[in-house]
């Protein structure tokens, strides 16, 4: 780990990060998180009964919008070129939750690790907002990088 945090300059102020001398590599994020629930709410999102229709396809839809919308959302991210975003959502009954997954592609300068948060956060935030009248207390929770690979850090896995 550094001490120099990239997005500040030498007085302390905030700046977006010059990536243009680096050189445009494969790039890939995955990140992972959950919404956990009541057993009524998840038994209404497998069954597809929800009132406001098909949970989990829309919740794919929004956390494929956001990672590329994540530039308009993060202040200094760049906009990067996305080649893939596969969002993954089971149902896990034994945790009352909704497992998310996210993983993002480019060729890029810069790795692509917040498209991925960015991802799976809107994902369960829809989630949310789809079944929020009959469950006001689900917990959005474990947002993490489990993968990053590309450029001149190498490849990082967490769990």
């Amino acid at each position: 780990m550094t001490n120099k945090l990239s997005h500040f300059d030498d007085q302390g102020m905030a700046h977006m990060v010059d990536v243009g001398d680096k050189a445009a590599t494969s790039r890939i994020a995955t990140a992972k998180g959950r919404i956990v629930m009541a057993p009524e709410t998840l038994a209404l999102i497998a069954k597809g009964t929800a009132k406001k229709g098909d949970v989990l396809g829309i919740a794919r839809v929004a956390g494929i919008m956001a990672a590329k919308k994540t530039p308009d959302l993060i202040p200094l991210c760049h906009p990067l070129p996305i080649t893939k975003v596969a969002i993954d959502l089971t149902v896990n009954t034994p945790e009352n939750c909704v497992d998310i997954e996210a993983t993002i592609k480019t060729t890029g300068q810069t790795g692509i690790e917040m498209e991925a948060l960015t991802a799976v956060s809107v994902t369960a935030l829809t989630v949310y907002d789809m079944v929020k009248a009959v469950d006001k207390a689900m917990q959005i929770s474990d947002i993490r990088v489990v993968l990053k690979d590309g450029g001149k850090s190498g490849l990082y896995e967490g769990k």
